[in-house]
């Protein structure tokens, strides 16, 4: 892997952030409860790290903290009902063992009261209560940003005070736990895929007027310059830019469209962006750009103000007034088409716009990607990318708190990094090609929710795709040829029908909370299938289904094969690689080996577990569009020989 730039550290593109154990506190075996410990000692769940930051110091969220018989550490929960929700997962007591302690947030005593947005302030720090004794006030205005929140108090008095003055019903434990919360999840960002599809929809056809604007002035004829141009032009109107290059940089503030000719060509000052806008519905068309500057952090351009309260502050000062071939600033629907953009720095960065379009563009970095920042980078602003090539850059597709922007039909190819959100929810990457990236070709991190990877083609790179956060949702790509594949940082999330093949190691869980949904996953091919360090039991199937693993196909009277398959055991994760395995695999012993580890307690601790592995790979199409299909064998159907015999 190349050396790495010291200048986009902070940037977050070769920053992981992960949760370790360093610091979490870790539940040891006792005659009687544990205590509570700090919140900040537990593994937390619940609230994205962007939501957390945004809440004020002075509010105190409702928690509760988990101590489970199965799981090394404190599992802390923003808001009762995300335990309470939780807890009624299938397998989930499997996976975690059953609660020895669980601990909530006291108000009793604190002077609780609600801020314009339902979140509680106290006068003193609420002490933890035993969740099974305390009362509970569900249905008040009380809120998390998540949404709606049940308050504890250990004294009824002080419940049912809070519920006279905001509403709501005073409850014990048992309705806490039996109450059913309004909360998205992964099957959210599953079922709004094609919301999100029809919304970049939306947005072409939004913008797709703006290519369209009759002609008012003519540069060359009517003025010298484009900037000329631009300023009597009136608005609403296109800016005609026949073949030919152009020396400036130039500055939008009005609705406009700059529509270039087969071979216009505005070149910078190398010193700044070269098209800077501040005005909503602005089009640039069939241009070509360079001679960007190569301010990739620190930049002074930013023309709007940045409070410096604001939690990401100093973050939106580094990098939203970097140098790039396009800045857009609040310029709610920009269309950018058909433009061809060579940079040090960026290719486009918006800040703060809306409903953007950006089709048909390539991006260029400089010879050393790790020089450069982004292809696109979009700063809390929303968009369709489509039909767009991202070459050699540091991040091809960069996504910062940008929530529902849709990257779709690209080519993103030898940048550091292919796509990288950070701090974005419910966003939808579909259709791409994601190719030689040495460090990542998609990586979702900071905690965001609910996005979607859906149909991608990712090969070539040192680790394929990272989607971090919770309740995301990973489907149909095609993961391959990488030394890692698939890294598994996500909780609460759903991985289904993507084909990890070819890769050293196939999947790779880093994540700490054993609450995803694998299956319907073909793993063929890779040197190891999953890998995955200490921890609980992750459990690869659901609702009778499981995934294909060259090599756990043994003997089958149905669709799966008759003992289940670990890829993490020392056994199991050689019958691929091993000559014999066909039989191997259905041989008496391994039946007795698996019976042995499910009857012997932490035998299984540590790993994953697929109890009802495919007898046949699940995605034919896409596998034989790998060519590791042949690869692929499948069950006898027949009963294995009972370990008796």
């Amino acid at each position: 892997m190349p050396e790495l730039s010291t200048t986009n550290v902070f940037l977050g593109i070769f920053v992981v952030v992960v949760l370790g154990s360093a610091g979490l506190f870790v539940v040891e075996g006792g005659t009687g409860p544990p205590d509570p410990v700090s919140f900040d000692d537990t593994v937390q769940v619940g609230l994205t790290v962007e939501a957390t930051g945004e809440v004020g110091g002075d509010v105190e969220l409702p928690r509760a903290q988990v101590f489970y018989s199965q799981y090394e550490y404190v599992v802390g929960y923003y808001g009762v009902e995300t335990f309470a929700e939780d807890q009624r997962q299938p397998e989930h007591e499997q996976r975690f063992g059953h609660p020895l302690a669980i601990y909530v947030t006291d108000y009793s005593d604190t002077g609780v009261e609600l801020t314009d947005e339902g979140h509680p302030t106290t006068d003193s720090q609420p002490e933890w209560t035993d969740a099974e004794t305390a009362w509970y006030v569900i249905g008040s205005d009380a809120e998390t940003p998540a949404g709606d929140t049940a308050v504890p108090f250990t004294d009824r008095d002080d419940a049912d005070a809070f519920a006279d003055e905001y509403g709501g019903d005073v409850h014990g434990w048992e309705t806490v736990l039996e109450t059913e919360y309004d909360r998205d999840d992964a099957t959210v960002a599953r079922d709004r895929v094609d919301d999100h599809r029809q919304l970049a929809d939306e947005r072409a056809e939004a913008t797709a007027d703006l290519a369209e604007r009759e002609p008012s002035v003519v540069v060359g004829e009517d003025t010298e310059t484009i900037q000329e141009a631009v300023d009597e032009a009136p608005a609403n109107t296109t800016v005609v830019v026949p073949d030919g290059t152009y020396e400036e940089t130039v500055e939008i503030d009005r609705p406009l469209t700059i529509a270039g000719d087969e071979n216009t060509t505005v070149r910078g000052d190398d010193n700044s962006s070269v098209f800077t806008v501040t005005a909503e519905r602005v089009a640039i068309r069939d241009v070509a750009i360079d001679g960007v500057g190569d301010t990739t952090r620190g930049g002074d351009g930013i023309p709007v103000d940045v409070d410096d309260e604001d939690w990401d502050a100093t973050f939106t000062r580094d990098y939203a007034g970097t140098d790039a071939g396009i800045a857009a600033y609040t310029a709610d629907e920009l269309l950018v088409q058909n433009v061809h953009i060579e940079t040090p720095a960026s290719g486009i960065l918006t800040y703060g716009t809306s409903d953007a379009a950006v089709r048909n563009v390539t991006v260029i970095g400089p010879d050393d990607p790790t020089d450069g920042l982004a292809g696109i980078l979009t700063f809390q602003s929303s968009s369709v990318i489509e039909n767009s090539t991202f070459d050699g850059t540091a991040n091809g597709v960069y996504l910062y708190r940008s929530p529902t922007t849709v990257v779709r039909s690209n080519t993103i190819v030898d940048n550091q990094l292919g796509v990288h959100l950070m701090h974005t929810d419910d966003s939808l990457l579909t259709d791409n090609e994601v190719h030689g990236q040495p460090y990542t070709g998609i990586y979702i991190m900071t905690g965001p929710e609910r996005n979607a990877v859906v149909g991608n083609t990712i090969r070539d790179s040192s680790t394929g795709l990272s989607p971090g956060g919770s309740d995301t949702y990973v489907a149909d790509n095609v993961i391959e040829d990488s030394r890692l594949g698939l890294r598994v940082d996500t909780s609460s999330s759903i991985y289904e029908g993507n084909v990890i093949a070819g890769n050293e190691i196939g999947a790779d869980v880093t994540g700490m909370l054993p609450t995803n949904r694998v299956v319907d996953n073909d793993f063929v091919g890779n040197d190891e299938h999953a890998t995955v360090t200490t921890g609980p039991l992750r459990i690869w199937s659901h609702d009778g289904a499981g995934n294909y693993w060259q090599g756990g196909a043994g003997v089958a009277d149905g669709d799966h094969a008759d003992r289940s398959y670990t890829p993490t055991n020392d056994v199991d994760k050689r019958l691929h690689t091993t000559d014999g395995t066909p039989t191997l695999v259905r041989a008496p012993a391994l039946g007795a080996l698996e019976g042995l580890e499910g009857t012997v307690p932490g035998m299984r601790t540590g790993s994953i577990t697929d109890q009802y592995p495919s007898c046949e790979p699940i995605n034919t199409d896409k596998l034989e569009a790998t060519g590791w299909d042949d690869q692929a064998w499948t069950c006898y159907e027949t009963t294995r020989i009972s370990t008796d015999d």
